[in-house]
């Protein structure tokens, strides 16, 4: 990132969310906290490319996460 100060920012996940983001980490080489700044990154590179975000939802997504 450009700017290298970074804010704390509290964080309350489910925990299968938190293990699916875990596991994904593990895969990609990444500190959980590296997989969800990477996730974030990406979602506001895609939000600029495209003007608005990749996809809206009327109401959340059940994810399927056990």
């Amino acid at each position: 990132m450009a700017n290298s100060k970074k804010k704390q920012v509290p964080l309350r996940l489910s925990e299968s969310l938190y293990n699916a983001i875990a596991a994904w980490a593990e895969d990609d080489f990444r500190s959980v906290n590296g997989q969800i700044e990477y996730l974030l990154t990406e979602c506001v590179r895609q939000r600029k490319k495209t003007g608005g975000p990749a996809r809206t939802f009327d109401v959340p997504p059940d994810l399927d996460l056990h």
